[in-house]
């Protein structure tokens, strides 16, 4: 399959966090003839193993990207069969005005998300930003309809078919961070093409969005020597200054902060540089909100490394990447992989 065509199909599934068995059945059937085992932990994360060329005592690599997006839970059915709802994950209030949604009950009902006409609007509420409390979504059914279709804590998704706009980009829910798991995808492909040493289990995790706990878990429980996520970072756009984007197009952004190994991110900017890969950085002082943070600082500590995608309209329904940005991502990747060995794993290590 390729990667255009995995990443549609998982975009337009529902995977809200804690909710991802649509999207995980999806990600099996994916990996399983580029993989020798894949496995579903407690959590519900999704571990595809690919074994090096060693028999025994191989290193371990772990690479992960979230499959779980950001959505909306029933809340309440007011009197007039309108619902209300509150958010899971990080949701701009502004940006679910007017939105199509679907409420996944009993069976999936298609709704609205409506807004108060203009003509209504006093001055205060026109320059007010929206509260989520004052949104609420129509279906066309009464209290009483719904009550029999729906409850409180039903998940709730935007509607959003995934679209190729010019080139190689594309459109849509829930990229972030599908796109990073299309590139472990294509890196287990490209590592096809090289006789790795190490075993390299390809993490799909679930509930990043609320706590990177899929993560949390997965670390644990394989216990790598190297650690890489691979997320989205946010794409340039005209009114966010240069030094917090990456351009799209030109490839992954490769993070240097607190978060990350030293050696291990030079290592990986040499592959780039030596094999003519398109490469970017991208500064995070901090804990980076993703993956890579959970697996940092899991057991004794996993020397970590973080990918970023470069991803415009981050948390939106119409989020935007180059499709080449992850087949770059994945060929560089796989190179790295193919570097690492028990000869040279403990220098590459040290401080």
């Amino acid at each position: 399959m390729e990667a255009k065509e995995l990443l549609k199909f998982l975009c337009e599934k529902s995977g809200v966090s804690g909710h991802e068995q649509e999207v995980s059945n999806l990600i099996v059937k994916a990996f399983k003839d580029f993989t020798n085992e894949i496995s579903t932990d407690n959590l519900g994360n999704v571990v595809a193993l690919k074994r090096g060329a060693k028999n025994s005592n191989n290193i371990k690599i772990m690479m992960a990207a979230h499959m779980d997006e950001i959505g909306l839970m029933v809340s309440d059915i007011d009197d007039n069969g309108f619902v209300k709802f509150t958010t899971i994950g990080g949701i701009d209030p502004r940006t679910l005005l007017a939105q199509e949604v679907i409420v996944h009950g009993k069976k999936d009902l298609f709704g609205v998300i409506g807004a108060k006409p203009p003509h209504l609007q006093d001055e205060t509420e026109r320059e007010t930003a929206v509260k989520i409390e004052d949104l609420a979504i129509d279906v066309g059914f009464s209290k009483e309809q719904l009550e029999d279709l729906i409850e409180i804590g039903n998940t709730i998704t935007i509607k959003r078919d995934f679209i190729e706009l010019q080139g190689n980009w594309v459109s849509g829910k829930a990229l972030d961070d599908r796109a990073g798991v299309v590139t472990m995808y294509e890196c287990a492909k490209e590592l096809n093409y090289f006789r790795h040493e190490a075993d390299v289990y390809f993490v799909s995790t679930v509930q990043e969005e609320v706590g990177v706990r899929g993560a949390t878990t997965s670390t644990y429980s394989i216990n790598p020597d190297i650690g890489i996520a691979i997320d989205v970072g946010f794409g340039s756009t005209p009114e966010i200054p240069k030094e917090y984007t990456l351009d799209i197009g030109k490839g992954p952004g490769i993070t240097i902060g607190g978060n990350i190994h030293p050696k291990l991110r030079e290592k990986l900017t040499e592959i780039a540089k030596t094999n003519n890969i398109p490469h970017q950085f991208e500064i995070d002082p901090g804990p980076t909100g993703t993956d890579a943070r959970a697996m940092q600082i899991t057991r004794c500590g996993v020397p970590t490394l973080l990918i970023s995608l470069p991803l415009r309209y981050m948390h939106t329904s119409i989020e935007t990447i180059n499709i080449e940005d992850i087949k770059i991502s994945a060929k560089l990747l796989a190179r790295f992989i193919s570097i690492i060995s028990q000869e040279n794993l403990e220098g590459l290590l040290c401080y």
